[in-house]
């Protein structure tokens, strides 16, 4: 079923929703679902409606020229999206292959309603799995002391294939800022940590040596600052004295799956809004 998700955030104030619906039922949509948030602290409300596209009386141009009216009105932030236009996601990884392989059965099996259109990566040896999926792979190498170079190929890479959306599948480099700036809300990152504990460098390894019982998985928005932009999903696992580093990781592997996919289909399906340093999520 071909439908349209419309997304707002705006500052709070009485009578959003009625106005919302009202509009909606003046043209005859037919809502197949509804989601409302209202920030107390921040005064800021947020909204997606998705409703049946066949059941509106407006062109999406037409809807987009009437509704802005309203949108005005309330001073809101607000896109429109037609479900049938497939975002078109490039996946970025290193060494690890796991969260790559995940992402990519789940896309094989229909599960993500996207186009994954390549993957980029600073290492050859994860050609095999794209090539088996039909995906163009291109490997950019890093050079140490000077990574500008390779950056400013991926960034290519990115535009050339019209991406909405990057996803660092355990991609183990720091995007430079201009890219986090030209980018910013569309590239997700997933962490091995469960932030804001244990940013940075082997947080398996910290997290052993602090003891913790609980590991997990942060998928969120990269930004220039690292290890810190909003918050899309998180997954945790429970663990003991008993489990050695390389327990922590093969265990934490499974947070990081659980993570990345929720979190990516999230975004896809336009139900992550940005807040500040915060996400609204509409599951």
């Amino acid at each position: 079923m071909k439908s349209y998700r419309l997304v707002i955030d705006c500052p709070d104030k009485v009578g959003i929703v009625a106005a919302v619906s009202k509009f909606l039922a003046e043209h005859g949509a037919s809502i197949v679902e509804a989601n409302h948030h209202r920030d107390t602290t921040a005064g800021w409300f947020f909204m997606r409606h998705e409703f049946e596209a066949d059941s509106i009386e407006l062109s999406l141009e037409a809807f987009k020229d009437e509704f802005s009216q309203l949108a005005q009105q309330f001073q809101m932030n607000w896109k429109i999206v037609d479900s049938s236009k497939k975002q078109n996601v490039v996946l970025m990884a290193s060494r690890e292959s796991h969260c790559l392989a995940d992402l990519l059965h789940r896309w094989h099996s229909g599960e993500l309603d996207c186009n994954i259109v390549a993957v980029i990566a600073n290492h050859e040896h994860l050609r095999h799995m794209a090539q088996w999926h039909g995906l163009p792979y291109h490997h950019v190498t890093f050079a140490k002391g000077d990574k500008q170079a390779a950056f400013d190929e991926v960034r290519e890479l990115i535009l050339q294939y019209e991406a909405d959306t990057v996803v660092l599948a355990r991609f183990m480099q720091i995007f430079p800022d201009v890219l986090c700036q030209e980018f910013a809300g569309r590239v997700i990152n997933i962490h091995h940590s469960f932030l804001p504990s244990f940013a940075g460098a082997k947080p398996y390894h910290q997290a052993h040596e602090r003891g913790v019982k609980l590991i997990g998985a942060t998928c969120h928005y990269v930004t220039g600052d690292l290890d810190a932009g909003p918050i899309i999903d998180q997954e945790i696992i429970r663990i003991s004295h008993r489990d050695s580093i390389e327990d922590m990781v093969r265990k934490g592997k499974e947070c990081e799956k659980q993570a990345l996919a929720r979190g990516l289909r999230s975004h896809i399906e336009d139900r992550v809004i940005i807040n500040g340093n915060k996400t609204v999520v509409f599951d």
